[in-house]
This record gives structure tokens, sequence and C-alpha cells, in this order.
């Protein structure tokens, strides 16, 4: 009866796989399992052994011969904002999109990010509570997805878009709506009573605008947004209905208001000094760089559409944020990976890797990638090839752990990508993935 009032349910007679002959990465470990078989039934990993022969032939299963190739688990991006689509070359329509358009266009962003091995995302403002319901159904065919809803900004803070000269009520389209990157906050009640509203929206998480940004007026990098009544006003609340928040944050002030006052994760941090990374080491706070939307912004193939006279900022960001990194990891900071990329510049999405990969060692990177950004979402059956974890999987053509950048070019790297044990797409001969 399910599948007649949902025909577009996955189907309970699906396949299930049997991986052979495989090089399984521990990323726990940082260890490579050659010859091993990987089995998967019911979206989980069943088993995984190190039997030498040709598996017994069962009905409904699907035997694969990697010959050798690599499995890694799915890749998880810790900030995206999905409702940022492409189709417009305007950054201003961009930030405030047309929303009909935007529910058209944002399935075809859920698949890309899929295709590039992105099998669970956490979209950090903009993302609509209907959208995860239609990737849970398989509607939309797309990673897992975690979502803030809107994200807390202050009256004029960062994504509070409206221009100076505008003054239409604080809850307008790009500071609530459907696709709205964020909703305005003043004050503690406002703080309380907003973040209550996003946790009944069903909001896997809170995310507070804590300075502010590059894309709005009237803020830069280096100010600290809300007071830190307003900011421990949202963390408390957003603990007491059993989540946690993380604060867009640059400025070693900004940050050290956000960890004083219950985050529990900070978003891009390029700023970060060695004070502070103690700090949030000592808290267990996480942090998530974006540095590719740094690099893309001041010198790649999408820097037209942003600023001219910004670009000199988004190379000193990049600077910044790889060293940021670097102290970070010497301080003990747990580091998860993010992109913060809006339009058409999402299909850069994988060069995070390279840059990555310019301050952090292969395995750190990956985890960055996997398991770590797991264990800040609270996901404890993802993130690792596990038995009973989701068979969320990637076949790779090299070791990952010998060079991490080539996963900077998931069309020539990546062979396979299966979500929940659904083989999504294939370049593997002979075999044909879902949606290819």
């Amino acid at each position: 009866m399910e599948h007649f009032i949902k025909p577009w349910l996955p189907s309970p007679t699906e396949p299930s796989y049997t991986f052979i002959n495989a090089n399984v990465v521990d990323v726990v470990n940082g260890t490579v399992h050659s010859g091993s078989t990987v089995r998967t039934r019911g979206g989980k990993i069943e088993s995984i052994t190190t039997a030498v022969g040709s598996p017994v032939s069962e009905d409904g299963v699907i035997v694969v011969d990697l010959d050798g190739k690599y499995l890694i688990p799915g890749l998880i991006d810790s900030h995206v904002h999905i409702s940022g689509t492409p189709g417009e070359s305007d950054i201003g329509k961009m930030l405030k999109p047309e929303e009909i358009m935007t529910a058209f266009r944002i399935p075809y962003v859920c698949r890309d990010m899929l295709s590039r091995g992105f099998t669970t995302v956490r979209d950090c403002g903009g993302a609509p509570a209907a959208l995860k319901s239609a990737i849970e159904e398989w509607l939309v065919p797309g990673p897992r997805l975690l979502r803030a809803g809107h994200a807390l900004t202050q009256n004029g803070g960062h994504g509070d878009f409206r221009e100076a000269h505008e003054s239409q009520d604080p809850e307008c389209p790009s500071c609530g709506h459907f696709v709205g990157l964020a909703r305005i906050v003043d004050g503690v009640a406002e703080a309380i009573h907003k973040t209550r509203d996003e946790l009944r929206q069903g909001s896997d998480f809170i995310k507070v605008m804590g300075s502010g940004g590059m894309l709005t007026k009237r803020t830069t990098m280096e100010h600290t947004q809300f007071n830190p009544e307003e900011m421990r006003a949202i963390t408390a609340t957003a603990a007491a209905g059993g989540t946690y928040t993380t604060v867009h944050a640059y400025s070693p002030e900004s940050i050290q208001q956000a960890v004083n006052n219950g985050a529990s994760g900070i978003e891009h941090g390029n700023l970060l000094d060695r004070e502070t990374a103690k700090l949030m080491a000592e808290k267990k706070v996480f942090l998530t760089p974006t540095l590719v939307t740094f690099a893309i912004s001041a010198d790649g193939p999408g820097s037209s559409m942003f600023p001219t006279e910004k670009r000199d900022v988004y190379r000193r960001s990049l600077t910044a944020g790889l060293e940021a990194i670097k102290i970070a990891t010497e301080e003990g900071v747990e580091i998860c990976f993010g992109t913060d990329l809006l339009g058409p510049v999402g299909i850069f999405q994988s060069r995070e890797f390279a840059l990555r990969a310019q301050v952090q060692t292969p395995l750190d990177v990956l985890r960055s990638a996997t398991v770590t950004p797991a264990k800040m979402m609270g996901l404890k059956d993802v993130g690792q090839i596990k038995e009973g974890f989701a068979a969320d999987l990637l076949v790779l053509k090299s070791n990952p752990l010998d060079d991490i950048s080539l996963l900077s070019q998931p069309e020539k790297e990546i062979l396979g990508v299966m979500k929940e044990g659904r083989l999504c797409f294939s370049r593997l001969e002979g075999v044909k993935g879902l949606l290819n």
C-alpha cells in the first residue's frame, strides 16, 4: 500500500551488492584492508570479510569484482547552501531568488552533489524542510540532508540582504521565507522565540551569524554580531531542544564570543589565532573551514560573479584560511570539510580537497570529510565502512591516503557512488548505476 501511495519509494526487492577484491580504506586507523569482500543488504553494510574465492551466487545479489580498486565511505560536506542554485549570473539575484524557480532547480543541485560522491551534506541556511523528506523518500535523489533551516542574524547583519533604503518588514523574502538564507533576531526574547520556531520547523541544528561576511553590505569579517546574552539564549534554547549551534565567525573576537557562550561549531574561522584555537580544542568545538569559496571568488572561473574590488580580500582570506587550518591542526581542533559555494560555482565543490592537501595530511583531509563530521552531526552509523553502518560507499581508482587531491577530480577518480545501498552512479565496466 505504501508504494501505491508513494510510487517513488525504493522497492523492497531492489538488489543487494557484494563487492569482492576490494581495498577497503579504514578512515579511523588510516589503514587499507586488501582482498576484502563487502556485502550490503537493506541499505546497510551487512558484512566485511577477507574470504578467498568466488562468492556463492544468490538471487537478488549483484557481485562486483573491484579488482583492487578502493572503497571509502561516502563523503560529507558540512557547509552547503542547496537553495543557492545555478541559473543566475548576478549575485544579487542569487541572494534574493525567485522561489518557484529555485524549487525546480534544487533537484539538479542535489543530484550533482551526489554524483561527486557526497552522500551526506549539512545545509547551513536556506534548504526547506520538505526537501529533507523528499530526499529521504528518494523523490529527489541527493545526499542525506541535515539542515539549519534559516540562519539567525541580527538586524543589518550578515544575511540581511535588504538595501539601506528598504523599510519592509524584517521577515522579508531574504530573511525567513521558503529559500531565504537567514531571519532577523534582535534581543534575548526574539532569540529564544526564533530558535524555538526553527526547531518547530524541523531544523536539525541552529546556525548563527556571529560575525559579518563577504556578501552582505555594511558588514566585514572583523565585525562581531550579537551580544553574549543573545548568543547564550540561542545556544541554550537549541540545547534544550536536543541539538547544537554552529556559528559563522571569522575573527578571534567573534569566535571566542561564540565558544564562550555555548557554540559547538565554528564555520569559516579564517582569522583564527593560536589562543582561540586552544580555547576551541579545550571546549571540544569543531571547525569547518570553507577555502574553495575564497579561491573561486578571487581567481577562479566564477570570479566574474563577485565584486572586483573584493578580490584582494578573497585572496588574503584564502591565505589566512590555510594558516588557520595549520594552527587548528597543531592545537588539536577537530576539523570538518566544508565548501559554502553558491550558484554555478557549486560545480567546484570537490576542489576543496586540493586546497586542504596543501596544509593537511591525506588521512586528516579524508577524516574531515567522513568520520569527523559524522561525529559532529551525531550520525552514529555514517562515515565509516563498518558492519551495521549505512551502505554509503565510493569506488575509487587510487588510494586516497597516497594523494587526497585526486578527489578534486571526481569525474576521473570516482568510479561508483552508493548511498544507502543503492548504486546511484557507476563508471564500472558492466555495472549500471540507477541514475546514470
